[in-house]
C-alpha cells in the first residue's frame, strides 16, 4: 500500500502561481499528477519516474514543473501562469508499472485531492 496526501491547493488570480505537494509513504516506479474538473474526465497533467524523467500534458508544458524530493518522499507540482482553465481538483497518483502512462487505469494508488481555483 502507498498512502498519498496532497496539500497546497487554493484560490489564485489568473497569472498567479501555486505549488502543490504530495507526501508519499513510499515512492513507486512512477508518480504523477492528474486533475479533474466537474463533469470532465480525470486527465494526466505530469509524470515523473525513478530516473526523474518527466512528461507533461500539452496544456501545461512550459508552465508546470513536476519534481520530487527523495529525502522527504514528497512529490511537487509547481504551477505558474495559471489560467481559469486550470481550475480543477488535483490528485497525486502512484503506479507500480515499469513505465509512466497517461492512463488512469495504470495507477493503483490515489490521494484525496486538493482543489485549485483560478479566477
Amino acid at each position: 500500500q502507498v498512502q498519498l496526501v496532497e496539500s497546497g491547493g487554493g484560490s489564485v488570480q489568473a497569472g498567479g502561481s501555486l505549488r502543490l505537494s504530495c507526501a508519499a509513504s513510499r515512492y513507486t516506479s512512477c508518480m504523477a499528477w492528474f486533475r479533474q474538473a466537474p463533469g470532465t474526465e480525470r486527465e494526466g497533467v505530469a509524470t515523473i519516474d525513478r530516473r526523474a524523467i518527466t512528461m507533461y500534458a500539452d496544456s501545461v508544458k512550459g508552465r508546470f514543473t513536476i519534481s520530487k524530493d527523495d529525502a522527504k518522499n514528497t512529490l511537487y507540482l509547481q504551477m505558474n501562469d495559471l489560467t481559469p482553465d486550470d481550475t480543477s481538483m488535483y490528485f497525486c497518483a502512484a503506479s507500480v508499472q515499469p513505465y509512466c502512462s497517461w492512463s488512469r487505469d495504470k495507477y493503483q494508488f490515489w490521494g484525496q485531492g486538493t482543489q485549485v481555483t483560478v479566477s
